[in-house]
């Protein structure tokens, strides 16, 4: 699971249409499927988030459970929901150390 004192990073409009335009050639690395969301879904989740900070998450639900889950799945692993587009979460968390941060969000980003 995320590391406690990690929080979800605030994104302002511009970051997360910047997250989402990294994301678009992106393929999913997890799924929710019908078992929803598992103690061993959040852990790969958090895997994959550790290794590539930006993730597509697919979710195999109905339509108005997508956004729900969503969100339950970022605060569970101390990420941001950057996007939610059909049945695919764009999920963003940065690398802990600065050093291997693969995603740099510009300063004007933050306007």
């Amino acid at each position: 699971m995320a590391p406690p004192d990690l929080d979800a990073p605030a994104l302002s409009g511009r970051q997360r249409r910047a997250l989402r335009r990294l994301a678009h050639g992106l393929h999913p690395l997890v799924q929710i499927g019908g078992q929803g969301i598992s103690d061993g879904l959040i852990a790969a989740l958090d895997d994959a988030l550790r290794d590539h900070e930006l993730v597509k998450l697919e979710i195999m639900r109905e339509r108005d459970e997508r956004a729900v889950l969503a969100e339950e799945v970022a605060s569970r692993t101390g990420s941001a929901v950057a996007g939610l587009i059909g049945k695919m979460a764009i999920l963003y968390r940065p690398a802990r150390d600065p050093e291997k941060r693969r995603i740099e969000l510009s300063s004007e980003a933050h306007a």
